[in-house]
C-alpha cells in the first residue's frame, strides 16, 4: 500500500499529513500533526522579510516533522510553502537552508496552486460528500483562497493577500490589549474592499460554504470546549450568530485572557480577532449563514494528487 507525507509550511503552522490509499479507495490519514510557530512575522511590511529566529523555528518544525513521518517509510515526502515563503524577499535562502539540512526540496505553491488543492482536498472529505455547489474558504496567516465549486468541480479558484498574520499587523497597534473597535471597522472594510475588487463572483444567492484552516478550527475548538467535547466530536456546521457572539466575547479581552480561553491556541490569540473579523467579513459578503468545517484542506490536495502517481 503506497504512502506518502505531505509537509505544508504555513505563514502560522507547518503541518504534517501521512496518508495512504487501501483498496477501499478512501485516503487515510495515519499521522496527523500541527506545529504553531509562525515563521510569517512581518509579512504585511513593503519589503517581507523571513526573520533569522522565524527561519531557524520553521527549519527546526519540518526537522520534527520529517521524524514523524519517517517511521511510516513513506515512498514520497513533499514539502511545499505558501503565502510567507512565497512572498519573503529571502525565501529562497530559507528553501536552501532546509534542502541542506534535510535533504529535501522546497516546492514553493503559487496562490492558483494553493486555492486548487485546497479544493482537491475538500473533496477528500466524507462528510462533505453530499455537496455538490458550494464555496470554499481558507484562511491562513499571509492569505485567503476563495473557492466555488458547481457539481463538485471548481469552477473559481483565488488567493487574495487577506492572512491574519498580515491583517494584524496591519490594522492592529496593540495586540496585548483589548480590541479597538475602529481598527476592527477598518480591517472589515478592507476586507470587503479586496474581495469586492477581486475577480471572484459571488451568487446572488449563496450556496453552501465551506470554510478551513486554523482559524475556523479554532472556533469549534472552543465551542466543544464549552461542552466538553473533543475537536472532531463538536458540531462542523458553525453559524455565523455563534462567530459573532464569540467576537463580542473575546473583544473586551486582553491577549493574556484570551489565551486562557477554553480551547484558544495560545499562538493564535493575539491573531484570533482579525479571522474572526476576517471570516464573518467573508460570510456577510457572500451572503452566508453558516459554514460546514472540514480538515481535508491543502495536505489531502497534495496527498490525493501524489498517490495518483503511485
Amino acid at each position: 500500500m503506497s504512502c506518502v507525507a505531505v509537509i505544508d509550511i504555513g505563514s502560522n503552522s507547518i503541518k504534517v499529513l501521512v496518508a495512504s490509499r487501501p483498496a477501499s479507495g478512501q485516503i487515510t490519514a495515519l499521522q496527523s500533526k500541527t506545529l504553531d510557530v509562525r515563521i510569517s512575522k512581518g509579512i504585511s511590511q513593503s519589503i517581507p522579510e523571513l526573520s533569522e529566529d522565524g527561519m531557524l523555528r520553521g527549519l527546526a518544525a519540518i526537522q520534527e516533522l520529517l521524524a514523524d513521518a519517517a517511521p511510516f517509510a513513506p515512498d514520497k515526502i513533499i514539502l511545499v510553502a505558501t503565502s510567507a515563503v512565497r512572498d519573503a524577499t529571502n525565501g529562497d535562502d530559507f528553501r536552501i537552508r532546509v534542502k541542506t539540512a534535510t535533504g529535501h526540496e522546497i516546492r514553493i505553491l503559487s496562490g492558483d496552486e494553493e486555492a486548487n488543492l485546497i479544493g482537491r482536498g475538500l473533496t477528500c472529505d466524507p462528510a462533505l460528500a453530499e455537496l455538490r455547489d458550494f464555496y470554499v474558504f481558507d484562511l491562513g496567516g499571509g492569505s485567503l483562497e476563495c473557492l466555488a465549486f458547481r457539481d463538485r468541480q471548481i469552477e473559481q479558484a483565488i488567493s487574495l493577500k487577506l492572512g491574519c498574520v498580515r491583517l494584524t499587523e496591519r490594522f492592529f497597534k496593540d495586540v496585548a490589549g483589548p480590541l479597538q473597535q475602529t481598527e476592527a471597522n477598518a480591517l472589515a472594510v478592507h476586507v470587503r474592499d479586496e474581495l469586492k475588487r477581486s475577480a471572484f463572483r459571488f451568487a446572488i444567492v449563496a450556496p453552501a460554504a465551506v470554510f478551513t484552516g486554523g482559524s475556523m478550527t479554532s472556533v469549534r475548538a472552543i465551542k466543544g470546549a464549552r461542552h466538553g467535547r473533543k475537536l472532531e466530536e463538536a458540531p462542523a456546521i458553525i453559524g455565523i450568530d455563534t462567530m459573532n457572539h464569540l467576537l463580542d466575547e473575546l473583544a473586551p479581552l486582553t491577549l493574556e485572557e484570551r489565551k486562557a480561553v477554553p480551547g484558544m491556541p495560545t499562538a493564535r490569540a493575539d491573531v484570533f480577532p482579525a479571522a474572526l473579523i476576517t471570516m464573518l467579513t467573508v460570510a456577510d459578503y457572500a451572503h452566508v449563514d453558516r459554514f460546514h468545517h472540514s480538515l481535508h484542506n491543502l495536505r489531502w490536495g497534495l496527498a490525493a494528487e501524489t498517490l495518483e502517481k503511485l
